[in-house]
């Protein structure tokens, strides 16, 4: 009894030992993990933590992150509060430089480098976790909606956007990418927008138009993408709608957006007279003949000098100026209506021949002598195309004697 209870005493007193040895040695080291975790950090309250990334440059917050789990954490907690939401999401949108910047940094660069942050903060998230966080943060931003800005055409919101989404989708592959386009997509109510742009009259919904234009332009096609994402993105916006609907989406996004845009400068009759060339002997042949068939002779002798210019210039069988001349000849109803457009031609040759030689003799000469060029191409054009229908004349006559 007595070995036995003395045996027996010393025994609780250990196994207490030991089980206050494990909880004592667990709390020690959870301890130095956390304090290797966050360094120096560690000594500081958290205020006094976020105070000191006021000081750094988002790039500098970009690599802190970097640095373990622990401090991307309490980075991603400070993004969120409102000190650090004023700190970092700049919308002087429509300022090309940030006040008070140095060397001329915009706000182009801010939110590429914000991106990146935001890329590395939540590197361990899933891809649906990680676009809501964005989404919670980006969220106060007006001018990254669509209806967000007054004035649009005059923003960098969209590009500022743009840039900072390609930074953060940089290296993603096909599928978060695909999470991404329905994520925006459905944010934005786009779906129904595009059916009313596309289902509606050209310029019915202007305002509209404009700012899907923008928003697929500048966010998701930004113009700093490589060739096969922005592929990627237009083949997703233009896949869910029918052939005639994609064309009439492509002409929002890509076409001109104003009169000013639609009506060029007008073409100089050289050129136009080199698409009807390339156009083909049909097409050429009908544009021609409508211009004979509405009494506008002196249109057509412009026309056809300048085709037998082009002809000379791109070393084009002159002959084949002469035959549509002819052909265009049958289609006068009347002798004299033939015999005015062949007036005019020559008389097209012997004005042009005279501007051309006056600007030579008054010296206007650029860097190329274009003025004394066009002379010498002028005045070869018009004995080649004399001379085919000499040939032409001659050869008809030949044969009618002959026979």
């Amino acid at each position: 009894m007595t070995s036995s209870a003395g045996s027996g005493c010393p025994s609780a007193p250990r196994q207490k030992q030991r089980r206050s040895g494990r909880r004592s040695g667990h709390t020690s080291g959870r301890e130095p993990q956390a304090q290797s975790a966050l360094g120096d950090f560690q000594t500081l309250p958290l205020e006094i933590f976020q105070m000191v990334l006021n000081y750094l440059s988002v790039k500098d917050i970009s690599m802190l992150s970097m640095v373990s789990k622990t401090i991307s954490g309490l980075l991603i907690n400070y993004i969120s509060t409102s000190s650090g939401s004023r700190r970092l999401l700049l919308q002087d949108f429509h300022r090309p430089q940030l006040p008070g910047s140095r060397g001329g940094a915009s706000i182009l660069e801010h939110y590429k480098a914000l991106g990146l942050l935001l890329k590395r903060c939540t590197l361990l998230l899933p891809t649906r976790d990680r676009l809501k966080y964005v989404h919670k943060v980006l969220s106060g931003v007006s001018c990254f909606k669509l209806n967000g800005c007054a004035s649009p055409l005059h923003c960098l919101g969209f590009q500022c956007y743009g840039v900072f989404l390609q930074i953060l989708t940089a290296g993603w592959d096909e599928l978060e990418c695909h999470r991404v386009f329905n994520f925006l997509w459905e944010l934005g109510n786009l779906a129904q927008k595009v059916q009313t742009v596309v289902s509606s009259k050209p310029g019915s919904s202007r305002r509209l138009e404009l700012r899907i234009r923008l928003f697929c332009r500048e966010v998701l096609l930004s113009p700093g993408s490589r060739r096969s994402d922005s592929a990627f993105w237009l083949t997703r916006i233009l896949k869910p709608w029918p052939m005639v609907n994609q064309a009439r989406l492509l002409y929002i996004i890509f076409g001109p957006v104003s009169p000013r845009d639609v009506i060029p400068q007008e073409w100089l009759m050289e050129n136009n007279a080199r698409l009807l060339l390339l156009s083909g002997n049909s097409i050429c042949f009908t544009f021609l003949a409508s211009k004979a068939v509405n009494g506008r002779a002196v249109e057509l002798a412009r026309l056809m000098v300048f085709m037998a210019l082009v002809c000379e210039k791109d070393l084009y069988c002159m002959d084949w100026a002469v035959k549509m001349m002819q052909k265009v000849c049958k289609v006068f109803s009347t002798a004299w209506e033939k015999n005015n457009f062949l007036q005019c031609l020559e008389d097209t040759f012997a004005h042009m021949l005279m501007d051309m030689l006056q600007a030579v003799l008054a010296g206007e000469r650029d860097e190329e002598d274009s003025s004394f060029l066009n002379l010498f191409h002028l005045v070869n054009a018009q004995a080649n195309f004399h001379k085919e229908i000499l040939y032409m004349a001659m050869g008809s006559s030949s044969s009618s004697s002959s026979a």
